[in-house]
């Protein structure tokens, strides 16, 4: 069966250099690619009641700048990889993003959502834009995949799981990590980061019951000390050159509280390594 891949784009650089690498990723995959563009009509926002009715000129005039848009963007992939297992399609809709992303997920059985980490208006010094985070808490049917703009694709040779084994994982929450481990050859990189090394029960537990999830690929743990769990990601990606970070939506964990600094945007500001967003 086609993977099916969502990829959203502003037809920004950081949105084509997200088509490109999940182009790579998925070089030796049967996959249809489904490109989403938001497009908005002059003088109107979606905060209007009254937006307008395709058919008419407003209307017609934005979409016809989209699907011109779709068509050089086509040329360019056509130029970066012309594979004959890959099927495009593009859609041009006039919604919120996140609603059109949640709308063609259900109704194409995506498998997974590719984008960029920031758009064409995204602020100096912020890699994870706000529509980029809101998805990867927001987009709970599959996993999302965010790409930093200056990342190329290289082969994934090996993908850190932070976590803190107190989360009760269950076996096809991982599925995808596992999938597109064993499509790569790829090791995983269990990493833990406490203040101390002793583990309790229910972590030894967690641990072993990740270990035998993750049993028919490679895979070892990994436990830092003495460093904040933004920096000690951060740390550990950097010094091995890692090729991706992997987690589990968990608000406690890696999107915080209201009243903590959700630690995606904490790496965020140093973000050189595609993040993979599981649920």
């Amino acid at each position: 069966m086609n993977k099916r891949i969502l990829i959203p784009t502003d037809f920004s650089k950081n949105a084509l250099n997200a088509a490109r690498y999940a182009l790579d990723l998925y070089e030796k995959q049967n996959c249809e690619f489904y490109f989403l563009n938001v497009f908005h009509v002059d003088g109107y926002t979606t905060d209007y009641l009254a937006l307008p009715e395709p058919g008419s000129p407003d209307y017609d005039a934005a979409l016809e700048v989209s699907e011109k848009a779709f068509e050089k963007l086509l040329e360019v992939l056509a130029l970066h990889n012309d594979n004959p297992k890959h099927q495009y399609h593009t859609i041009s809709s006039l919604n919120f993003l996140s609603e059109a992303m949640k709308h063609i997920i259900a109704k194409e059985a995506i498998d997974l959502v590719v984008m960029g980490t920031q758009g064409a208006t995204g602020r100096k010094g912020i890699i994870f834009g706000s529509n980029t985070v809101k998805a990867m808490e927001k987009i709970t049917a599959c996993p999302v995949l965010a790409i930093p703009e200056m990342v190329r694709f290289t082969p994934i040779k090996e993908i850190v799981f932070p976590t803190d084994l107190k989360t009760n994982y269950k076996a096809k929450e991982l599925d995808y990590l596992v999938d597109i481990a064993r499509m790569h050859g790829s090791a995983i990189r269990i990493l833990h980061i406490n203040n101390t090394e002793e583990l309790s029960t229910t972590q030894h537990e967690s641990k072993e019951y990740l270990e035998s999830i993750f049993s028919t690929i490679e895979c070892t743990f990994h436990t830092l000390t003495g460093l904040s769990l933004a920096k000690g990601i951060t740390t550990f990606v950097a010094s091995r050159d890692s090729s991706m970070i992997a987690f589990i939506n968990r608000s406690h964990f890696f999107f915080g509280t209201v009243f903590s600094k959700p630690l995606i945007k904490e790496i965020g500001y140093e973000a050189t390594t595609p993040i993979l967003a599981l649920h």
